[in-house]
């Protein structure tokens, strides 16, 4: 059974709250009494209603705000009207509103699952006195339990008790499991509070609580479960009370937030079929949670703002979009939008601009210098808007270290195959009309070797013949302290060739070699 008292007023305009859910067809007066004459002949207007509670509180002219209004109702439909009636009229009788000659309302409303009914009467009595108000909210609640017989301390330690059964890690998740049984929970000066109605039900010392902490929840398999749920059930709902209501009638799962009614800052599910209180953000973000749209307006929604950043920045890039999105857990890959496991294609021509950004970025990776080479890497990232490239004022301390390093190549004589050995260092040839480039694609970095001033023979390939001869030279190279001598390979280390005379000696002259005593036999 509640009671809620709802705000006062000047004018009685609850009587026009009531009146017009009458006159929408789902509300009834029930009940009218002490009005004089009104409701005799005729059925009283909304406005002769109100002018008859005005002019009895008047009174008194000291009470400012005269309407007393009331809610009563009961869960689902375990009390009749009647039965709600004969409740309402011992609790006005014992709030101080029963007097003989009280105004008093009394409508039935049709609009919710449960039986309930809105009283409206004056808080002035019908001697001109003020009826007792103070700690009204908590003598309700008392004239409630007195009604029904309810001992709330005992049914207060009873909830105390079953809570205790729970595996919680926490003080924040003990209050949760109070929370959740309608309670106040609050901590001060090493003890926990537990209020109900309005007052203090139950005082219990902090350690006493804290010797039942135990380790947070960490069930994998539980956690991705009610992560689906949650998301499934938050898709088909309108509002935060709407979900809360969905969970525990269908789970026996309540959402406890915390923080502000309309802005929370977290929340805790107390799973009461296993018994257990995990935190909200180890399963869904709160953000996430009350986001009450369908995943198509949130595919919108995510739409439009990648429009608004393309527009902000008609250059921006597929990976500078992600670093923005992601707070909203989505991605983009390919000209596709994937979110919360679903994913939609962008609209062609935002999935072709991100495209042409991302191969714009890749050849602004190289620092061009040059419109030459600027129109190089375009044309081999297929970049059709070259006009949108960023030409670099100055080189970078990367290609002059390049261009040094490649000089040191084409000086060095040893080397036999300038190709092979520029491969080696990361870099591709490219001919591009009278130039010749120099490309490391690892390094970003793109050199033209004729600008450059580069010996560029020496990337022309060497017949047959020079190469071997080069490699008789590198052979017959002096490799210690013995000056112009060279020394025979033995038999099993040298070429595999059936014609390897030349490994041995420097001119091919093998009676000089036998004649100097360099081998033996």
């Amino acid at each position: 059974m509640i009671a809620t008292i709802l705000p006062r007023s000047t004018n009685f305009h609850a009587v026009g709250y009531n009146e017009y859910k009458v006159s929408k067809g789902i509300a009834r007066l029930i009940e009218i009494q002490n009005f004089g004459s009104l409701g005799t002949f005729h059925k009283p207007t909304p406005s002769e209603l109100v002018g008859y509670l005005q002019k009895y509180s008047s009174q008194n002219s000291r009470i400012r705000k005269p309407q007393f209004h009331v809610a009563i109702s009961c869960k689902g439909h375990e009390m009749s009207e009647d039965e709600l009636l004969d409740f309402a009229h011992r609790y006005l009788k014992d709030m101080g509103y029963g007097e003989s000659g009280q105004p008093l309302l009394v409508y039935s409303h049709y609009d919710t699952e449960n039986t309930h009914l809105h009283i409206i009467t004056s808080r002035v009595a019908p001697d001109g006195r003020k009826i007792q108000h103070s700690h009204e909210r908590r003598r309700s609640q008392e004239v409630i339990d007195s009604i029904l017989g309810n001992d709330r301390k005992k049914k207060t330690e009873n909830d105390i008790d079953a809570a205790k059964q729970y595996a919680f890690s926490s003080f924040a998740q003990f209050k949760a499991i109070m929370v959740s049984m309608g309670y106040e929970v609050y901590q001060k000066d090493g003890n926990v509070f537990v209020k109900h109605g309005g007052k203090v039900q139950k005082e219990i010392p902090f350690t006493e609580i804290e010797s039942l902490f135990k380790s947070g929840y960490r069930e994998r398999t539980r956690c991705r479960q009610l992560r689906s749920i949650l998301k499934k059930y938050r898709d088909v709902s309108s509002s935060k009370k709407e979900l809360q209501r969905e969970l525990k009638t269908k789970f026996g799962i309540d959402i406890v937030f915390f923080g502000k009614k309309d802005a929370p800052y977290g929340y805790m599910l107390v799973d009461h079929t296993n018994k257990t209180v995990i935190h909200g953000a180890r399963i869904l973000a709160v953000e996430e949670l009350l986001d009450f749209t369908t995943p198509e307006e949130r595919f919108n929604r995510i739409e439009d703002y990648i429009d608004r950043l393309l527009t902000l920045n008609p250059k921006i890039t597929q990976c500078e979009i992600y670093s923005k999105i992601r707070k909203q857990r989505a991605y983009i890959k390919k000209g596709i939008i994937y979110f919360d496991g679903k994913s939609r294609p962008l609209k062609p021509y935002m999935a072709e601009a991100i495209d042409r950004n991302n191969r714009i970025a890749m050849v602004e990776m190289f620092s061009p210098a040059t419109e030459a080479e600027r129109d190089l890497l375009c044309k081999i990232f297929k970049v059709s808007r070259k006009d949108l490239v960023d030409i670099s004022p100055e080189r970078t301390h990367y290609y002059t270290d390049a261009v040094n390093r490649l000089r040191e190549i084409f000086n060095d004589e040893t080397v036999s195959s300038f190709r092979s050995q520029l491969r080696e260092e990361g870099f591709t040839i490219r001919q591009e009309e009278d130039a010749t480039y120099a490309i490391n694609f690892k390094q970003h970095i793109i050199i033209n070797l004729t600008e450059e001033n580069f010996n560029l023979e020496r990337l022309k390939k060497q017949p047959i013949k020079q190469i071997e001869q080069h490699k008789h030279l590198q052979s017959t190279k002096p490799t210690s302290r013995f000056y112009g001598k060279a020394k025979l390979r033995d038999a099993d280390g040298g070429s595999h060739s059936e014609k390897r005379e030349w490994e041995v000696g420097q001119k091919n002259d093998f009676d000089d070699v036998d004649n100097k005593c360099y081998i033996k036999i």
